[in-house]
């Protein structure tokens, strides 16, 4: 039997990067993935221009909010995945570990975020097609 992967998305403050990831993993991993995010330093807001170029593809995050690592369920995590916070991210217990080096939008313009989320999108696609669906069994009639 198959079972949902659970992914941890981290960043700083939880605002932007991690967020974004968090919507498009629940969004593009429908049923095969079970997302959630946290920061090392929670601003306590999602940022309004990372709502925006989510809202644009059509997901919507605006009823999110901004997580430390207290905030988590006590569940334990196929996944973290940290996204370019470096040594301001604690470790964090998972099966897995992985880096994604993606600059931080905060304080840029939305061009930058939509950069940022394409980007994100970018390596999720292939962290699903390479990490998940390989490990799915094959559909059966």
């Amino acid at each position: 039997m198959y079972t949902v992967k659970r992914i941890l998305f981290v960043c700083v403050e939880n605002s932007c990067r991690s967020q974004m990831a968090e919507g498009l993993a629940n969004a593009l991993g429908k049923n095969i993935l079970e997302a959630f995010s946290a920061g090392s330093k929670p601003s306590g807001k999602v940022n309004p221009l990372a709502i925006e170029a989510m809202k644009e593809i059509g997901i919507d995050i605006s009823q999110s909010t901004s997580k430390g690592f207290n905030d988590l369920p006590k569940i334990k995590f196929d996944y973290a995945i940290t996204l370019g916070c470096k040594d301001h991210c604690p470790f964090i217990p998972a099966a897995n570990h992985i880096e994604w080096d993606i600059d931080d939008p905060s304080g840029k313009d939305i061009v930058f975020f939509r950069k940022t989320r394409d980007q994100i999108k970018e390596n999720l696609t292939i962290f699903i097609k390479e990490k998940i669906d390989r490990r799915r069994p094959a559909y059966r009639r």
